[in-house]
């Protein structure tokens, strides 16, 4: 579910990132770098040769069937390993000249799916919940997916439910479909996930990006210059995949600083120091309750609230029992839960200190490989 890729050059790729400028991202790291942290990054694999990632990338689960070669730390379009190095990547190449992630001091937990479009939208979603049940019993604290278009089912719903029970929150990407009329992505739209959009450099949500009631939070998705899979090890990508990361690197952030918190707490904080919609709305269907912000989560995240309840009302939803005598809860809890205007594009963000870099594209567009329903360029 990533954009296309074009090849960048590690000589100059900390001032393309400009998502951490924009994050204050130096200035985070003096008080987290997401260390104690174990991140489940479910997707095509994670390549823990790639030099921004070595030494990041724990064993995992691989879920990909056996004609595909390899393992978890087979990546077999880059797209895995891209996620992980924008949560995790350290910048050790060329001496510390490569691509940094948001929250450098995380362990990665690979989890290689079957490729998308290689099985049925039911088959994938009994894939989906297996890995999501493996991360919550591995205990990765943050379950990161940036792949969807799985079938809502009750196995699926009921491994996200897990999940959260064993104390795992879990974000996922909402989609790149936004010309395509109501188009609802799973695991993104399954009550209790947290469904990312993308933004863009100018903090509105991106042209590509998915809007509706699945969308609970968003996250910068554009030009995004990461560590990947690939010839050069580095790509720059645009989607809500990439907005799912640094989503998931935000909340490992807060939790590294908090150890104590529940999975609850963790969102509940980043919920409450986001940056709200500028129309004055609560939430919309285009950035859901705002951008996420973990600086001001760092330095002034208030009270956590309760540590057992879960702070999106979706999941409450989803759960109750519908009134005698009518049809049972729209498969989609989201839309039974986000009091929000439809295809709102007032999604302007009050987003304090945002940077004014901006990435240069270097290098020339690769050929591309279809992951799902995805375009993306590998290098």
């Amino acid at each position: 579910m990533g954009g296309a890729a074009v090849q960048a050059h590690a000589d100059s790729t900390r001032s393309q990132q400009w998502y951490l400028d924009a994050m204050h991202a130096e200035e985070m790291w003096r008080t987290s770098t997401g260390k104690g942290i174990t991140v489940a990054v479910i997707d095509t694999g994670v390549d823990p040769t790639n030099p921004d990632l070595q030494g990041r990338v724990l064993d995992g689960k691989d879920f990909a069937p056996s004609s595909r070669p390899g393992d978890e730390h087979t990546d077999y379009a880059g797209h895995g390993t891209g996620m992980a190095g924008l949560i995790a990547g350290t910048g050790a190449y060329g001496g510390g000249n490569g691509a940094f992630g948001l929250s450098p001091g995380v362990k990665i937990l690979p989890v290689r799916m079957p490729e998308p479009g290689d099985v049925n939208p039911f088959a994938t979603s009994a894939f989906f919940s297996k890995a999501i049940r493996y991360a919550a019993d591995s205990k990765a604290r943050v379950i990161n997916i940036s792949m969807g278009g799985a079938t809502d089912t009750a196995e699926l719903t009921d491994a996200v439910r897990y999940a959260i029970r064993k104390g795992s929150l879990i974000f996922a990407a909402v989609g790149n479909d936004a010309g395509k009329a109501a188009k609802i992505d799973y695991p993104a739209a399954t009550p209790g996930v947290v469904g990312v959009a993308a933004v863009d450099k100018g903090l509105k949500r991106a042209s590509f990006s998915q809007y509706g009631p699945q969308v609970d939070v968003a996250a910068p998705g554009e030009d995004m210059v990461h560590a990947c899979g690939g010839k050069t090890g580095l790509c720059k990508t645009s989607g809500t995949s990439d907005a799912t990361a640094i989503a998931s690197a935000s909340a490992a952030l807060i939790w590294s600083k908090h150890l104590n918190w529940t999975n609850n707490q963790v969102l509940r904080v980043m919920l409450n120091t986001i940056g709200a919609p500028t129309n004055g709305a609560k939430r919309n269907d285009s950035i859901g309750y705002g951008i996420v912000r973990p600086r001001v989560a760092l330095q002034d995240p208030g009270d956590p609230g309760p540590a057992d309840v879960y702070p999106l009302p979706d999941l409450a939803v989803a759960a109750s029992p519908a009134p005698s005598g009518t049809v049972s809860a729209s498969p989609n809890a989201h839309a039974a839960a986000a009091a929000a205007p439809k295809n709102d594009d007032s999604d302007g963000m009050l987003w304090i200190g945002l940077g004014a870099g901006a990435a240069v594209v270097i290098g020339g567009v690769v050929a591309a490989f279809a992951v799902g329903r995805r375009r993306r360029s590998v290098v």
